[in-house]
């Protein structure tokens, strides 16, 4: 080979490594289709391209996207007796709860369950109010990736959401958010969890796209088709005609669908009004 052909040779190298690293994205979209095109080239691993997507998505959800609403919380009253606390703990099998005082608006605190294990061996006399801990209040609006930061800084895994009212809307854990980066996380009492639908107020709903169509179809009254999907997350993703990102609305039948979280491959969380 000349010296003017491998001259050549090194100048295209040179100048496709160039182009390589200075064509920046220039915008969120443009860097998620890079990171795609590079996990269909398997230079990155599918299931890290979904964290990262979920990780790019919760700076942009906020804690009413993902909290518990108030109408579901399971919550102990300050005042009930120990024989009166146990029942409700046992079955919810939760490891946090909140504890009010007089309503649900009168948040005393926290309470950690493993903090009753010592009445196991004690015979005191039991009062919540020497167990609880200082409850985490944050608002509706509050950005999920600055709720981690808070929640891994003071250590709390709960949080109490209130709306610009100052009443409880909800409350949000950190399984919660983490689950909007790497996907759901089961447990050993997740496996009865009928929580696929969670109702915020009279018309708006959450809805794991992983609930069954048949479920939905019950639930809701409705008449989606059983036949060629089995989740609600397949019929909506027929409707779109392309994978949705997060904000993107459809509707069908008397109900719209708005994606609240998908990854690379799927969708994950779905807000459902009723319209009539």
């Amino acid at each position: 080979m000349s010296e003017g052909s491998n001259l050549a040779s090194k100048r295209t190298l040179r100048d496709w490594v160039s182009a390589l690293f200075s064509d920046e994205p220039s915008d969120r979209s443009e860097l998620m289709a890079m990171l795609s095109d590079a996990a269909d080239r398997q230079i990155m691993d599918a299931e890290a391209l979904n964290i990262i997507f979920g990780a790019l998505q919760v700076s942009d959800m906020q804690a009413r996207d993902i909290m518990i609403p108030r109408t579901q919380l399971v919550y102990l009253k300050a005042n009930d007796p120990l024989d009166v606390l146990l029942p409700t703990i046992i079955e919810s099998q939760h490891s946090r709860y909140p504890v009010i005082g007089d309503d649900l608006d009168d948040i005393k605190g926290i309470l950690h369950a493993k903090d009753l294990l010592p009445l196991a061996l004690s015979r005191e006399r039991f009062d919540i109010k020497d167990c609880i801990r200082q409850a985490t209040v944050v608002p509706e609006s509050k950005r999920l990736n600055v709720l981690l930061q808070e929640f891994r800084n003071t250590r709390n895994h709960m949080a109490v959401v209130v709306d610009e009212y100052g009443h409880v809307s909800g409350a949000v854990t950190i399984e919660d958010v983490l689950e909007q980066i790497v996907g759901e996380i089961e447990d050993e009492h997740d496996v009865d969890d009928q929580s696929f639908i969670k109702q915020l107020d009279d018309q708006v709903y959450n809805v794991k796209a992983t609930t069954a169509v048949e479920d939905f179809n019950e639930y809701f009254a409705t008449q989606l088709d059983e036949q060629e999907f089995d989740t609600v997350g397949g019929v909506v993703l027929k409707a779109f005609g392309h994978l949705p990102a997060r904000g993107e609305v459809v509707q069908l039948d008397n109900l719209r669908f708005k994606v609240l979280n998908s990854d690379s491959r799927r969708l994950r969380l779905l807000q459902v009004k009723r319209l009539s």
